[in-house]
Formats: structure tokens, sequence, C-alpha cells
């Protein structure tokens, strides 16, 4: 059995949080467990380093904002500064800086390690060396921000993450409660991952009863979010990709022909596309289609009555 942390212990309660089911699950836990949303922060990383879309749904960092505005807790922005585009074209320099928020305003750290060149996009694969875009973009990010606020030496604080062990072999293995990576002597972090052992209906149960939109992906038809253009989508996703959002998926064609390497090794994503079958749900969602490549958001940030989404039990199509 998994062993639950004594959240009176906590001063603070990071969530990282990409606005899909699992992290927002995870948040509904605390707020169901009576932690005051005063101490909670979320922590959202933003792919494309706040510049244009590239890789990312362009309407997650606005739905992030909309939800923890209506829960009344405070959103904390980072990145790694110039995003997936940045990280993808260097070469012969270093990884680009991280950007934060504080309490204070945001803060830059980093950006001084080796020289070194990318120039292919990241590899569909369970090693981090080639996967770059999670530790790069997601991962270091937050540990950066962790490590470079001197708040955290105040109490502990215990840091949330939405891994499910239904979605992986690999993911099945992780521990419900561990050090975080950003534990040291002086910093007391833990890690938790409150829905670890959680099906994926408890999962919409949750969110069900606290009446909160999903993100438009999910009513189009996705099963998981990630990136809208993830390494790992299927055949379907990237067929619904060409036809929907057509300028976004022929950036991704160009760069894979440009590098002359593919993100599957085998198959390019037109060549995906044209296996796949476009998913119904995004051919008559209309609203969440325009919402999901939009910026701005412009929609109810609850659902009432509240309905499953069409991409609700669908393809998971994540790491292993």
């Amino acid at each position: 059995m998994d062993v639950l942390p004594d959240l009176a212990a906590y001063r603070r309660f990071v969530v990282a949080f990409s606005g899909g089911k699992d992290s927002l699950a995870s948040l509904l836990v605390l707020l169901t467990r009576g932690v005051p949303p005063e101490r909670i922060e979320l922590h959202h990383h933003e792919v494309d380093g706040q510049g244009p879309s590239f890789m990312d749904w362009p309407c997650t960092p606005a739905y992030v904002d909309a939800l923890a505005r209506h829960l009344g807790i405070d959103l904390y922005r980072s990145c790694r500064v110039g995003g997936f585009a940045r990280e993808l074209d260097r070469e012969n320099a270093s990884t680009a800086p991280i950007m934060f928020d504080t309490p204070e305003g945001s803060r830059v750290a980093g950006g001084a390690g080796p020289l070194g060149t990318r120039g292919l996009f990241p590899q569909v694969s369970a090693d981090l060396r080639v996967r770059w875009c999670s530790p790069a973009l997601k991962i270091d990010v937050l540990a950066a921000a962790i490590r470079n606020q001197h708040r955290f030496f105040e109490g502990k604080t215990l840091v949330l993450t939405g891994e499910r062990a239904e979605e992986s072999p690999g993911r099945a293995r992780y521990a419900a409660l561990e050090s975080h990576r950003t534990w040291s002597s002086r910093r007391h972090v833990d890690h938790w991952r409150p829905v670890l052992r959680w099906s994926e209906q408890q999962v919409w149960d949750i969110i069900a009863s606290a009446r909160i939109r999903p993100h438009p992906a999910y009513r189009l038809g996705w099963g998981r979010l990630s990136c809208r253009c993830c390494i790992f989508g299927t055949a379907d996703q990237w067929a619904t990709l060409r036809l929907i959002f057509p300028e976004a998926f022929e950036v991704i064609a160009r760069r894979e022909a440009a590098s002359g390497r593919t993100i599957h090794r085998a198959l390019s994503v037109t060549d995906l596309a044209d296996r796949g079958c476009p998913y119904p749900a995004a051919l008559t969602h209309e609203d969440d289609r325009a919402q999901a490549d939009d910026p701005v958001w412009r929609l109810p940030i609850t659902l009432d009555p509240w309905s499953k989404p069409a991409g609700a039990f669908g393809e998971l199509a994540g790491p292993n």
C-alpha cells in the first residue's frame, strides 16, 4: 500500500500543472482534503517559451490561467527561454536559460552550460537523452524554479505530479511518495503522485464533481493532454491535426523534411496521418476547435451539466 503524506506537515504545495486531467485531479485531491487554496501553487511550464505556438496547444496557457482564477489559486509560469523551437535549433550553443515566476516577479537562471547541437526532434523513446523535450522543457524547468528561490528553504514543500500507473509499465514502477530531486540538507521538498494508483474513471469522477470543463483537446477526441504536435501522437491524432489545424501540421512536416530524420524513425508525420482517421468529435465540436487554436480563453471554465469528453478512455499516446 502506498504511503500517504501528512499534509499538515507542509508549508506549501506545488502542483506541476499541465492543464491535463491527471494534474487537474491531483490538484482537486488537495482541495477535497481541505488544503487551503492560498497554500497551493500551480506551476505551468510553457513549452513554446511564451512565444508563438509551435508544438503546444495555443489555448493551454489561457486555459490554465482561467482555471487558476476560478479556483483562487496562484499560478506561476516557467519556461526554457525560446521554448521548443530554440532548443531544437540549438547549434554549438548552450541550452537556453530558464525563466520562472516568483512572488516578486520573473527571474532567469542558467544558460551557461556546455555547448551542444540538436537540430533533430526528440525521438519516441523512454530514454530521456534522446526524448529531450521532457527534461529540457518540463522536468529541469521546475527543478530550476525551486532551486533558485530562497523561499523554498522555509518549511516543507510537497510537489505533486499526475503520473498514473495505468498509463505505462514504466510509470507503474514509480513511488507514490519520495524525496523530490531538489531535496537538500537545507531544502525539504517531497514528491507525491496522488493519483498514481487511480483508474481513469476515478480521475474523470473527481473532475465531474468539480464541474470543471476539460481542456479542449479532450473534447476534440484526444485521450491525453500533451503538446498538440506531441512526438507520441498516433496516426489518428496526426490525421486529425492535419485536417483541422493544417498550418500547425505543415510546420512539423516541413521541419522533419528539412532535418532528414523523422520523429517516428520509420514514418513521417505525413505517413502517419495517411494511415489514420480523424476523430469524429473534432469535426463537430466547433466551439472547442476554435478555442483550441485561440491564445485567449473565451469559454466557460465550468460545465453544468457536466459531460464526459469524447477523448475519455481514448488513446493515451504517451511515454512508456
